[in-house]
């Protein structure tokens, strides 16, 4: 398979996984799902504490278990948020550019903290 036919299922793929979101947001609603992201970013957070406890009080590398619970849960709020992004239509562009000036900010107030 070439590069181009691979992207272009990539593409159908997403396509795909898009239509299935919008069903999935449309048949809940937004209310609902919304309830249900902020339990799925609290289950998300404690997969990471989980991971940080671990690696606090062995000092080694994290299982397979614990690192496969944290993609477990980060699938689940990326598709809670992809949801709302693709209800809401959300503009990816304008999305990435509001990301990088953050960063630009955060990374600016980190070279302030260096110099201090």
């Amino acid at each position: 398979m070439d590069k181009m036919e691979y992207l272009g299922k990539m593409e159908n793929k997403n396509y795909i996984m898009e239509m299935h979101e919008m069903e999935i947001i449309n048949h809940y609603g937004v209310i609902p799902q919304l309830k249900y992201m902020q339990t799925e970013m609290f289950e998300f957070v404690e997969a990471v504490l989980d991971a940080q406890h671990y690696l606090k009080q062995e000092g080694i590398l994290l299982s397979n278990n614990l690192i496969e619970h944290i993609e477990e849960e980060y699938a689940d709020i990326t598709m809670m948020l992809e949801q709302i992004k693709l209800y809401y239509e959300l503009d990816d562009n304008n999305i990435r550019k509001i990301k990088e000036d953050k960063i630009d900010r955060q990374l600016k107030r980190i070279d302030e903290e260096k110099k201090r």
